[in-house]
């Protein structure tokens, strides 16, 4: 998965999670986020530019450690 942005993501379809690591190091954790989104994601040309439109600012999410 080529991103100048994120370097990976995991889905927890249970308990409908996405994990995402940026390129940074940083991690964080958004909440509640639906499979088809994920599934988008997955496909999209750009996944940093995916994630700011249809991700960031629209699920809850925490930092993780």
């Amino acid at each position: 998965m080529p991103s100048t942005v994120i370097r990976r993501f995991d889905y927890d379809a249970s308990a409908h999670a996405l994990d995402i690591q940026f390129v940074s190091g940083r991690r964080y954790r958004y909440f509640d986020v639906p499979e088809e989104i994920v599934e988008r994601m997955r496909v999209a040309p750009s996944k940093g530019r995916f994630f700011n439109a249809r991700v960031r600012d629209r699920y809850d999410f925490t930092e993780l450690h």
